[in-house]
């Protein structure tokens, strides 16, 4: 089969190759019956497919849809695009229970990249862990569901502001000394890697506060409160 033109792809050319594979799987295969761009019939079996030029709200919507008719429904796509968009697609769809297939247009070869059935997401624990070092560092909720102001508030930006809280009350301070009484246990690393730019080393193992570091405070404020 003839490639088609990006310009002129329409869902119709995706019809006859994903027919064709229906065919050989065993199925009697119609396209537009009733509300389905395919309907596939195998002995009692009914299988529903959607063609869609690409993956959108509308199409999920669909395939939910079509889950009220049959357990078999999948979405078929052309091939190619992003592979990492395609792949958080196909996992949306194994979670909401249905296929996907992608048409290769050039040569009509059809891939099924998630059959239909109930699915179950494995567990990571590295993430999971990450997300709770994350959730215990970040004192109160400084967030409020989003960003701020002047961005989101970290655990590490709520260090930061700390030490400097500490440096614009008593002056420059050795990084010890901001450890102890501010009781950040990474202060000489914070201060000295000066990520925000709110921190200068005035003598060795010495940092004062810059005045970004002061504009930093006043930008904060609550925000960033402990």
């Amino acid at each position: 089969m003839p490639p088609t033109p990006k310009a002129r792809l329409r869902e119709a050319d995706l019809y006859p190759p994903v027919k064709a594979y229906l065919q050989r799987q065993g199925y009697d295969v119609k396209g537009e019956v009733g509300a389905a761009d395919i309907a596939a019939r195998r002995g009692e079996d009914l299988l529903v497919v959607e063609l869609k030029l690409g993956f959108s709200l509308t199409l999920l919507q669909q395939a939910v849809e079509r889950l009220a008719l049959t357990d078999l429904v999948y979405v078929a796509v052309p091939a190619g695009g992003r592979a990492k968009a395609l792949a958080a697609n196909v996992k949306i769809a194994r979670r909401i229970g249905f296929g996907v297939m992608t048409v290769r247009l050039r040569d009509g070869f059809v891939e099924v990249l998630a059959d239909p059935g109930p699915y179950a997401a494995k567990l990571s624990k590295p993430k999971r862990a990450r997300l709770l070092r994350v959730f215990d560092r970040l004192q109160g909720d400084p967030n409020a569901g989003g960003a701020t102001r002047h961005g989101i508030v970290t655990g590490y930006r709520q260090d930061a502001l700390r030490c400097a809280r500490f440096l614009a009350v008593h002056g420059p301070s050795q990084g010890a000394k901001v450890k102890q009484w501010a009781e950040v246990p990474q202060a000489t690393q914070i201060m000295a890697a000066d990520h925000y730019g709110w921190f200068c080393r005035v003598a060795r193992g010495v940092y004062d506060l810059t005045p970004a570091g002061r504009q930093g405070l006043a930008d904060f404020g609550d925000d960033g409160a402990v």
